[in-house]
């Protein structure tokens, strides 16, 4: 019987279960791929909200939003999963994978972020909002856009030390000891978000799904 999808609905459904991430390095750099395990079935999970975590098993509570077949073409040909586009979950427990367990995905899995890139718009382009962000020479002339922050962007535009860091958080800078990265903006850059915290010494805490100073995780 082929599969359809599940209407979408303001109400996600709540499903115990257990997610199995993989990291898998491509030639975007490392990715993450999930499968899903419930009691309605089983799952691919490709949602950008897994960028962040580490490969191992969660368990926990998910909020599966939709359910959809999904087909894309692999190097033998065409494969074929059903995928759960996740609301939310809630993580309690986190297990290492077994060498087996790795070996159980596709050994050509396809980065999602290129997926993303394949996938026609179904609105017209719209500009970056960083890129017109850019401050006059004259310090009496305001060119700062309506709703952007000032500060920040002043610091972006400066060349200071500080001002690529400014540009690739946005409104989350100047960054606090703990945050939550917005798994909605261009995956792109929130895999560079997520590579700079690291560099930053920030660590992510799984069960409250956000990212911490090494003091706060301490405290």
């Amino acid at each position: 019987m082929a599969a359809k999808s599940a209407p979408k609905s303001s109400a996600p459904l709540i499903v115990p279960g257990q997610l199995t991430l993989r990291t898998i390095n491509g030639r975007n750099g490392r990715f993450n791929v999930g499968r899903l395990v419930t009691a309605i079935g089983e799952f691919a999970v490709k949602d950008a909200e897994l960028e962040q975590y580490p490969e191992g098993k969660y368990d926990g509570e998910f909020h599966i939003r939709f359910i959809y077949p999904k087909a894309y073409p692999t190097a033998g040909g065409m494969r074929f999963e059903i995928r759960a586009n996740l609301d939310g979950m809630t993580l309690s427990g986190l297990d290492r994978l077994s060498k087996d367990e790795a070996r159980s995905f596709a050994t050509q899995e396809v980065d999602p972020l290129d997926e993303d890139v394949a996938q026609p718009s179904a609105t017209p382009a719209v500009k970056p909002a960083a890129d017109p962000v850019q401050a006059s020479a004259d310090p009496l002339i305001d060119t700062t856009p309506f709703g952007v922050d000032a500060p920040s962007a002043t610091v972006a535009a400066s060349g200071g030390p500080d001002s690529d860091d400014a540009a690739l958080f946005g409104l989350l800078w100047p960054l606090g000891d703990s945050m939550k990265l917005d798994s909605t903006i261009d995956r792109r850059t929130l895999r560079a978000q997520i590579a700079r915290l690291g560099e930053l010494g920030y660590a992510l805490d799984f069960k409250s799904q956000q990212w911490n100073r090494p003091e706060q995780q301490a405290a």
